[in-house]
């Protein structure tokens, strides 16, 4: 945290578990802006006092309204289930606090059996709603996409920018063996599967990738216009179910899809291949790959081999932490030295906290998310209705 006469933001943390974790350790490594931990509540009053001790936040608090009505609170940090992100966000920007919420933005949360058309009409009201309520209010909204902040993601975005190449093709996927959050594996609470859930995150690096370059290259940021997609429930497949022992978080009775990959075209006819899948073994997959006219670049997020190591049994590192959804230790591993900063947490609350001391507009923000959530339940209608999507319609 900053010191001195640097400017204060005083964050109010909504919810206290995985996510709100990455961020408690992400503002305590903030530099020149001095974040103040001022209040946390949880539905789960002990999660809530735990993480202020473990925080340094000034007191709990038994609400989220509550959390709204204090003065001393500037930004509302929602680490919240989807479902919850666009009615906590738009309360939040009309108690005059600033949004951070997490990915995605929002969605469509209801029956899964709904035309795909009415998901993303209602996903795209549900967004714009928000949007509009923190612009009305003169408060940010700060999209915390962590993948645009990734040090690999950055870097490459500078390559790039050093060779004056155009990024013709992106290729980009998430995945690993299944999401630990019982929310996220049903449209009602989560909005959708592994699309939402996980390719949100390369989608986003791309079309922050492409909006930067265009900005650079022609003086306005390349926008997506067209999604075509596929989508599976492979863990429903009688050839999953019949593989026995399960090592992945996968509940074949989920009414979402467990892998799905996008195309998306650019209005400058550059392309990007976005995939992602909760049956994949072996860790998280973070990986993209940039073909430039001038240069090519892979981003390893994660596997990366800075640190590699063998162990012939799950024992033998103890309780030592390897990498995140790992299913054992036992073989070679590829342990992260450093993972929130691999992952880009640090870099992300650094640049929401300044963007809100002074009045900047973050990397990650709005039209971002916005032109994410379109893009997604686009490729929906598209794998439900075999066709391209022209997304040039609901482009804001």
């Amino acid at each position: 945290m900053g010191t001195g006469t640097a400017p204060v933001v005083r964050v109010g943390v909504v919810g206290a578990g995985f996510v709100a974790h990455l961020h408690g350790e992400a503002y305590h490594q903030v530099r020149g802006v001095q974040v103040q931990l001022e209040a946390v509540t949880a539905k789960r009053p002990e999660r809530a006092a735990a993480f202020a001790k473990a925080f340094g936040v000034r007191k709990t608090a038994a609400t989220f309204e509550a959390i709204l009505a204090d003065p001393e609170v500037d930004a509302a940090d929602l680490c919240v289930p989807n479902f919850l992100h666009a009615p906590m966000g738009i309360a939040a920007a009309r108690a005059g606090k600033h949004v951070i919420v997490e990915k995605p933005l929002t969605g469509y949360f209801g029956d899964g059996a709904t035309p795909r058309g009415e998901m993303l009409r209602q996903a795209l009201a549900s967004a714009n709603a928000l949007i509009g309520a923190c612009r009305d209010a003169g408060v940010r909204l700060c999209y915390a996409e962590n993948w645009v902040y990734a040090p690999a993601i950055q870097k490459a975005r500078r390559l790039m920018a050093a060779s004056g190449s155009p990024i013709l093709r992106i290729i980009g996927e998430e995945s690993h063996s299944g999401t630990h959050a019982a929310a996220n594996k049903r449209w009602e609470t989560g909005g959708g599967g592994s699309l939402i859930g996980k390719a949100c995150h390369p989608l986003g690096a791309a079309l922050y990738l492409k909006a930067e370059e265009g900005v650079r290259l022609r003086g306005a940021p390349v926008r997506p216009v067209s999604v075509v997609a596929e989508l599976a429930h492979l863990a429903d497949l009688p050839v999953f179910k019949a593989s026995t022992p399960c090592y992945m978080r996968v509940v074949p009775t989920s009414n979402v899809e467990d892998w799905g990959s996008m195309l998306i075209g650019f209005d400058d006819g550059t392309v990007a291949q976005i995939s992602a899948s909760d049956v994949v073994l072996g860790g998280v997959r973070n990986q993209m790959a940039l073909y430039g006219a001038k240069a090519v670049v892979f981003a390893n997020l994660n596997p990366n081999d800075a640190v590699q190591a063998y162990a012939p049994e799950d024992s033998v590192f103890g309780d030592e932490y390897i990498v995140e959804k790992i299913e054992t230790k036992a073989g070679w591993t590829f342990p992260q030295p450093d993972e929130d900063r691999t992952n880009g947490y640090p870099a992300e609350m650094q640049d929401f906290m300044e963007s809100i001391a002074f009045g900047r507009e973050p990397l990650s923000g709005a039209q971002l998310a916005h032109d994410v959530t379109a893009a997604i339940y686009g490729a929906y209608v598209s794998a439900a209705e075999g066709r391209r999507v022209d997304l040039r319609s609901f482009q804001s």
